[in-house]
């Protein structure tokens, strides 16, 4: 297809909104409801006392056309909703049971503008004029089936838009999620028989909870040639939170969507599953939506529309979208806890994968096969059987136990700190930070995904280093710093606070004259925030910084000094792949936040083996650094 026209992003700004307080017409005259102008209000508030409002482009709204509508709903659905009677409004309570709607004089015209806005959204995105946008408008849409409005709906708002712009556009193939916790009954009847259109819905599902039909089970997958291009994860209950619905976006939502490569992304963001919706009785928070919108902005050029549905508590609404419009802004979304999805939602990942499967290459459900539970007592796990080897292992060469007098650093860290005998009196120190190491194993069988134990090995990266250290006669630290996750502990902070404790309380009470930072795979960012914590204090002792990094090339930080950043050019070796993109390019060759690059030749795609590959370049640089020192 053609592509739309790139935005230039020194004239325009990248985001859209759609937001204008007349769709607030539509409400109810006699009583309270929860589909209320309250919703999109607070949202606004909240959205400008975070002082985000600034950053958005306000995109103009407008009543959606007639020949708009019926694109998507039929001249019968047209005419009933424009043609309100004085004797619905007055029986308006009967209205509401029959069809979940409540109306007044207004309740078309704000109906209709509604779904204007969230056709202009999307054709802003889908012709370049923005790069992105949010719709806050109300009455939502994804209720409203091609011949019947339901469910607080009128116009199925997001269908409506999503044909104007394939009729109107270069844009084709478009994805809609649904997050709202009830499945949009509207929405996959419209496209139900049409491969352009992949809808994929979370949400709870069974005869008890709105709306109840058929179109939300799992093996609802569309007909003809739309036949899986429907997709359901219908959650079994409530209770489901952000381990629950990243589970499923992991799993079957980003496969599934990454395969089908759409032109352009429209999540439909009710935000019933919010934590405290009265009527959603789930658990999200405004971080977990704020992790799924990440995940979707990186499919289709990072064309994304965000158009709101459901929520029904204003507080939870306004603080999700602001969440979420902070990574449309284009903020990485806040880091979430360790967590594990419940024994319901992986059973009903598992299903949907297995059904899914027949028609998506992508999803593999022989991958989220749920867990079998067993007593604890039991039960020990791999972490721990590689760190009590870690430990005796240390022990045979010599080296001691560092105690460590914080409760929460000793339950991530306990017996994975060691330092030699001679760390407090020796001159020159090795400080290494690392992670475990690799795994290697054969399968037994491909279907299970079974280890074969008897060829399972960890290749790890500490003994090159220990024995060097040795050889050497220098005094070694040595941290492993990915151990174990901790429940509640967010792991980046332990990290700092591990690292400070052990500098300030081992290597900076010892007789060292000479420090040597080594860093390996995930644990060389860290050495690097740790150089920028005590700088001031280690500058004297400091010589140099080796980093082994297979993925992700460590950058000091930009609150990093020039005078820093200079020292950290002149001192440090960085070896990643040849064949890494950055080298590639020439551009970590050329930037002093990356240090000094050491490309590697190397074709293992594991990270200790090229500390292997690298272990002669690592001692010739440490050798000189020290030189310079003497000399």
């Amino acid at each position: 297809m053609a592509q739309p026209n790139a935005l230039n992003d020194d004239v325009l700004p990248s985001v859209g909104v759609v937001y204008n307080t007349e769709v607030n017409s539509h409400f109810i005259t006699v009583d309270t409801h929860y589909e209320c102008p309250e919703r999109i209000l607070r949202t606004w508030e909240l959205l400008t006392e975070a002082d985000l409002v600034p950053k958005l482009r306000k995109i103009p709204i407008r009543p959606a056309h007639k020949e708009e509508i019926l694109l998507v709903h039929g001249e019968d659905h047209w005419e009933a909703t424009q043609s309100i009677k004085e004797a619905d409004i007055e029986g308006t309570a009967d209205y509401y049971n029959r069809l979940s709607l409540y109306i007044n004089h207004d309740t078309p015209d704000a109906a209709l503008l509604s779904c204007g806005g969230a056709i202009e959204a999307c054709k802003a995105v889908a012709t370049g004029t923005v790069k992105r946008a949010i719709a806050v408008i109300r009455p939502p849409g994804h209720h409203a089936e091609p011949d019947q409005s339901m469910g607080f709906c009128f116009f199925n708002n997001v269908a409506v838009a999503t044909r104007v712009v394939q009729q109107q556009t270069d844009v084709k193939r478009i994805l809609i999620l649904d997050w709202d916790v009830h499945h949009g009954n509207g929405t996959q009847k419209a496209f139900e028989d049409d491969p352009s259109v992949l809808y994929i819905s979370i949400h709870r599902f069974g005869d008890e909870f709105y709306p109840g039909t058929p179109y939300g089970g799992m093996r609802s997958t569309g007909e003809g040639e739309g036949k899986f291009y429907s997709v359901n994860i219908p959650w079994p209950g409530g209770g489901m939170g952000d381990a629950e619905y990243l589970h499923a976006f992991q799993n079957i939502v980003m496969p599934i969507a990454m395969e089908f490569s759409p032109h352009m992304v429209i999540i439909s963001a009710g935000f019933d599953a919010a934590v405290n919706d009265p009527l959603g009785g789930c658990n999200v928070t405004p971080t977990g939506y704020a992790h799924m919108t990440h995940m979707l902005a990186g499919l289709a050029g990072g064309r994304l529309v965000v158009v709101l549905e459901g929520g029904y508590n204003v507080d939870s609404i306004a603080k999700s979208m602001v969440a979420v419009t902070r990574v449309v802004l284009g903020e990485a979304p806040p880091e979430l806890e360790p967590m594990v999805a419940n024994e319901e939602a992986t059973e009903t990942v598992w299903l949907v994968a297995k059904w899914q499967s027949k028609f998506w290459k992508s999803v593999k459900p022989q991958e989220v096969i749920p867990r079998e539970d067993f007593d604890p007592e039991s039960t020990v796990t791999i972490t721990d059987i590689l760190k009590q080897y870690r430990y005796n292992y240390l022990c045979t060469q010599g080296m001691l136990l560092v105690p460590l007098l914080d409760d929460k650093m000793e339950s991530r860290y306990g017996t994975q700190v060691m330092c030699s005998k001679n760390l407090l009196v020796q001159k020159t120190v090795i400080f290494f930070m690392h992670e475990f190491g690799n795994i290697q194993s054969e399968l037994q069988s491909a279907l299970t995904c079974d280890l074969n134990i008897e060829r399972t090995y960890l290749i790890e990266s500490s003994r090159a280093i220990i024995n060097w250290a040795k050889e050497e006669g220098y005094g070694l630290l040595d941290v492993n710093l990915f151990p174990k996750f901790v429940s509640g502990i967010k792991p980046s902070k332990l990290t700092k606070d591990i690292l400070v404790y052990l500098y300030d309380n081992y290597i900076q009470l010892s007789d060292v004259e000479n420090l040597i930072l080594i860093g390996h795979g995930g644990a060389c960012q860290a050495i690097l925030g740790l150089i920028l914590e005590r700088w001031p204090v280690m500058e004297g002792t400091l010589r140099g910084v080796v980093n082994v990094s297979w993925l992700n090339i460590p950058t000091m930080s930009a609150d990093a000094s020039d005078e820093q950043l200079k020292w950290y050019k002149q001192h440090s070796l960085v070896a990643v792949p040849s064949s890494h993109p950055l080298v590639l390019s020439g551009k970590a060759l050329k930037k002093k936040k990356f240090g000094k690059i050491l490309p590697v030749d190397h074709t293992e795609s594991r990270s200790a083996k090229l500390m292997e590959t690298a272990m002669p370049n690592i001692k010739d640089f440490i050798a000189d650094m020290l030189d310079k020192k003497i000399s």
